[in-house]
């Protein structure tokens, strides 16, 4: 146990979380980047009317919507929620919820970088896994009573809501979205998503950062050795893999603010399914849980608790034992996990190149937010996220002006910061 820190080495746990965050910077904006292109010029015209069960198709186009939404964990959650709210299934809204932190361009390309390709493809490999394996038991786990409280306790929370949603929800259409690519409006709106996207994980990624460089530096190797079996074959793999999403759940961090972390855990001795177990439990960490426990109630909840952590177990499982048989598990575990000091290396130009690009995307965003309520988006004003008005979560007029928010939380927050009574409309 860990009694005093000294001052030189919180110094050392800041340097390798900078050194961390330094070598995977370009592939963030990267991944944010490419991810905001796509929400902005891929049409999601079809997301809430096409995903009613959770048969094949469904669970396919679910999983697709899922890879072109945002990475981050608590978007990813609300818009499940509206899913649902609105109608799709409820196992194939986890799906897409599933996909949406697991199937993303910048977690692929971070992991890439920060871990190596086999942690990449074990992500886009143990993805599927688990959505394959929610499809297939959800119809039994998550029973139609049970579904049916959720779905009327969202009901009852908007029961007083305006009814008159047509006036400020449209369609859009696959050609305005394929247009947009063309126009300077099409682009500002990708640049607001990315950063919107950036916006909503920047306490993850700062968490994320931090309690790896204290982790990589403080904990001895040999704590990690004791804490994870070793030398006992399958045993070892599977208290490996059902230790790494208690980890998750106990360290509050998710969205891709969790790499890093699993980076450190790498370097200090957990076996590989179980980092990539860990990776995987972003969905369950306890502020997520609580707002799974806000929308669905303590039943559903415990029971998404209990199978999302089984799921990410045996897709950690899985990818390990087939990463063994073809002898693609990585063997090294490096003394440090970032480079011990600054160097102008291919790194170092490419992160200069990116900020560069960061910059123009800030550009870009700002004029979005200096006049945020017209186009199809709007700026949430609590959190900062970019929501298309005909799919947001939440919508109210205050002082006769719209907002749109991103979650029913941001809304609610809004409405008290601002004395606003009654219930947001939809």
């Amino acid at each position: 146990m860990i009694a005093l820190v000294s001052l030189g080495e919180i110094a050392e746990s800041l340097r390798e979380a900078f050194f961390m965050f330094w070598e995977t910077l370009w592939a963030l904006v990267l991944g944010f980047a490419l991810s905001g292109a796509v929400q902005a010029f891929v049409s999601k015209r079809q997301m809430q009317r096409t995903m009613g069960d959770h048969k094949p198709a469904a669970v396919a186009r679910a999983s697709g919507f899922g890879m072109v939404s945002s990475s981050c964990s608590y978007a990813a959650t609300a818009m499940a929620k509206s899913l649902f709210q609105k109608g799709a299934d409820f196992t194939t809204a986890m799906i897409f919820m599933f996909a949406s932190t697991n199937l993303v361009v910048e977690l692929g390309v971070v992991l890439l970088v920060l871990m190596g390709w086999q942690f990449a493809l074990a992500e886009f490999i143990g993805g599927p896994i688990m959505i394959i394996g929610l499809a297939l038991i959800g119809g039994f786990v998550f029973s139609p009573r049970i579904v049916r409280a959720a779905r009327a306790r969202l009901d009852a929370e908007e029961a007083d809501a305006d009814s008159d949603e047509h006036a400020h929800h449209h369609e859009t259409d696959d050609d305005s979205a394929h247009d947009a690519i063309r126009t300077r409006a099409g682009w500002v709106d990708a640049a607001t998503f990315t950063m919107s996207d950036i916006g909503m994980v920047r306490r993850e990624l700062v968490v994320g950062y931090l309690v790896a460089g204290f982790l990589t530096t403080l904990v001895p190797v040999a704590w990690w050795n004791d804490l994870f079996l070793h030398g006992h074959g399958f045993w070892t793999t599977l208290e490996n893999v059902l230790i790494g999403p208690f980890i998750a759940v106990i360290s509050f961090v998710c969205s891709i603010g969790n790499v890093p972390m699993a980076a450190a855990l790498w370097h200090g001795g957990i076996g590989f399914g179980g980092v990539v177990s860990f990776i995987f439990a972003d969905l369950i960490t306890i502020p997520l849980l609580l707002i799974y426990r806000k929308y669905y109630g303590n039943a559903l909840t415990l029971r998404l608790f209990a199978t999302f952590w089984t799921l990410m177990s045996v897709a950690g499982l899985v990818v390990e034992r087939a990463f063994q048989l073809f002898g693609a598990i990585p063997t090294n575990r490096p003394e440090a996990v970032v480079p011990e000091r600054f160097a102008w290396n291919y790194t170092t130009f490419l992160n200069l190149a990116f900020l560069a690009v960061l910059v123009v995307l800030f550009l870009l965003s700002r004029s979005r937010r200096n006049d945020p309520g017209t186009g199809r988006y709007a700026i949430d004003p609590v959190c900062g996220m970019q929501v298309e008005k005909a799919n947001a979560p939440a919508h109210l007029v205050h002082d006769g002006v719209d907002f749109w928010f991103c979650s029913d939380g941001c809304c609610t927050r809004y409405a008290g910061a601002n004395e606003i009574g009654g219930l947001p409309s939809r």
